[in-house]
């Protein structure tokens, strides 16, 4: 990711909405190929990969976004449910764009706000103001539950009891 892409929680935000919209197109019209052209399965399995790893990207920059704008706890759980729903992310980013909820920097400093001395948003600060230990944890992060879903396998292959 380019500097300019992290410079506001917004652009942020977009750009992953972005990518989330689009990974569900490729997603979704690889099964049509697949049910109309008999497409081989390894095709579905870099498409569902990619689509996974985006939408993992998505649910934490959700998480990240939505904390530094203060969203609470329901809307940013809403942000990143909604999208396990194809284009769900749509409405949702409208949404909260509109009524500014992206809009502002990132919160580097404390301010007068009380809720800024307790230790979570310390650490968060402590984050924000180093971006490349961020988005190295980001990308574990999202490694991590990854490589586990990757174990679990797909919905379609998970045992049936």
């Amino acid at each position: 990711m380019t500097q300019s892409s992290l410079t506001s929680p917004r652009k942020l935000f977009l750009l992953f909405a972005l990518g989330e919209a689009l990974t569900w197109t490729l997603l979704l019209g690889g099964l049509a190929f697949r049910a109309i052209m008999g497409a081989p399965p390894l095709m579905l399995t870099i498409i569902g990969g990619i689509h996974g790893a985006v939408f993992l990207g998505y649910a934490v920059t959700s998480a990240v976004v939505g904390v530094n704008q203060r969203w609470g706890f329901w809307r940013i759980a809403l942000g990143v449910v909604l999208a396990i729903v194809p284009y769900a992310t749509i409405p949702f980013e409208r949404r909260v764009d509109g009524r500014g909820l992206l809009n502002g920097d990132w919160r580097r400093t404390e301010s007068a706000d009380p809720r800024d001395a307790n230790w979570f948003d310390r650490l968060f600060r402590w984050f924000i103001n180093r971006p490349a230990l961020l988005i190295a944890t980001m990308f574990v992060i999202v490694a991590v539950i990854f490589a586990g879903l990757l174990l679990i396998g797909p919905p379609g292959g998970w045992p049936q009891d």
